[in-house]
């Protein structure tokens, strides 16, 4: 299935979050527990020693040189390297009757730690995260006990070493599987899947297949389409092949195609949205014109004697979706509207007075605010016709200047507020978009 919509991460991105990433691991490491070690060795003509080593308290584990890396059709790998840690704690030693015990200092040092990661997407379209393979080696580990009997630290000291460097080599690979269940799936799971956009329409942004990765950049494809709350219906037109262009200077691309613009269409016409009702009361108090039969005769003598000095209410509907086109120059769409004209009577009952079909070029521009898609709309040059009349013949295009007032002071404003709150883009908790650039392809 083609995407409606895309997120291409590429280099740059993920070494931003990678940044944060190696932070949180970081602060993970540092709060590994250490198990106590004891044991015995013999040593020639000393004989049997017992050691036991407790208490052992990392103090530091700090990761200063670290990359992540694009694995084509494989995931992400972080590489980590000259690590170093502190550790101290407490020893007790004892040969044949001789007893000692004191403190110790641990230095870990050139350790190398290489992460892969999978991505993947559940039953539910949400991505998924977990470590197909960690490995860690420490090249170097030094440990200073303090204490009287010099001659004998040093003896042990080696077979103590050995056991630490095992002991820590698989405690850090333990923690990085926690920490990537623990941190990052839960929180690669704030993303979206479904965005309630208001009391009629939600966004679905399920991922349609799992995430991909090239040498250059993290694609997820998601679905991209705009759906009813009340009822969802099957959109009746597939998506087309989203294409992004040859560029991955930025942190982030989003890629929505004219798919993902038109189920908007779809949906919000299917929930009975597009429809617009227009009165007297609505229209600006400075603008000299009122909506009403008196007003109207003007072009239509014979309103005045049908339905004298009564106020009138245009209703706007379209038979069905309008469809946008995506070109270089931006977004457009050509609907056609039926505007139903009545008078109001005394009763306050419906008089239908004409219908009429309107055809209208709009231009829509484009913006990102607050992780939001705002745009705004541009009405062209409008074609009306009769469709129908209950109160005789006229001259439509006599009509052409009411409806141009009517549309660019009415409709317009109410459909622009409303474009201007905005759909959400499909976001993880906490991130912000800066420096945002909208370009159009075909």
């Amino acid at each position: 299935t083609n995407p409606g919509f895309v997120v291409r991460i590429t280099q740059a991105g993920l070494d931003y979050a990678h940044q944060q990433g190696i932070a949180v691991l970081e602060k993970e490491l540092a709060q590994l527990k250490m198990p106590d070690i004891s044991g015995d060795f013999r040593i020639r003509r000393v004989g049997k020693v017992r050691y036991e080593i407790s208490r052992l308290d990392l103090r530091r584990f700090h990761l200063p040189y670290s990359r992540i890396s694009l694995v084509p059709n494989v995931g992400l790998q972080v590489s980590i390297s000259n690590a170093f840690a502190e550790v101290d704690g407490n020893w007790r030693v004892k040969i044949y009757f001789i007893r000692d015990h004191g403190s110790f200092d641990l230095k870990v040092e050139n350790i190398y730690i290489k992460i892969n990661l999978k991505l993947g997407s559940d039953t539910s379209g949400k991505p998924t995260i977990d470590t197909s393979d960690c490995s860690t080696r420490i090249s170097k580990v030094r440990v200073h006990f303090s204490g009287k009997f010099g001659w004998l630290y040093n003896l042990f000291h080696s077979a103590i070493e050995s056991r630490f460097r095992k002991i820590l080599e698989s405690k850090v690979c333990e923690n990085v599987v926690s920490s990537v269940r623990r941190e990052l799936q839960p929180y690669l799971r704030t993303l979206p899947v479904t965005a309630r956009i208001d009391a009629m329409a939600g966004i679905d942004y399920s991922l349609v297949a799992p995430p991909t990765t090239t040498a250059q950049s993290l694609d997820v494809d998601l679905k991209g389409e705009f759906f009813s709350l009340a009822h969802r219906s099957t959109v009746p037109f597939p998506p087309l092949a989203l294409a992004f262009p040859p560029d991955h200077d930025r942190m982030v691309y989003f890629g929505a195609s004219s798919y993902f613009f038109n189920t908007a269409g779809f949906a919000y016409h299917g929930a009975g949205a597009l429809v617009f009702e227009i009165t007297d009361s609505l229209i600006p108090k400075d603008i000299d014109f009122h909506l009403n039969t008196s007003t109207f005769s003007a072009f239509i003598p014979q309103l005045e004697k049908m339905y004298p000095d009564m106020l009138m209410k245009f209703r706007l509907s379209a038979s069905s979706a309008p469809f946008l086109n995506i070109g270089p120059g931006g977004l457009s769409l050509k609907p056609v509207v039926d505007i139903q004209a009545y008078a109001i009577l005394p009763n306050s009952s419906l008089a239908p007075l004409f219908l009429l079909s309107l055809v209208s070029n709009v231009s829509a521009v484009i913006d990102v605010k607050s992780g939001h898609i705002v745009g705004s709309l541009k009405v062209g040059r409008m074609k009306l016709s009769l469709k129908h009349s209950d109160v005789g013949t006229f001259q439509v295009r006599t009509l052409q200047s009411i409806m141009n007032i009517l549309a660019s002071s009415v409709l317009l404003p109410r459909l622009n507020a409303r474009l201007d709150q905005g759909f959400p883009l499909p976001l993880p908790d906490r991130i912000q978009l800066s420096n945002i650039l909208v370009r159009f392809h075909q």
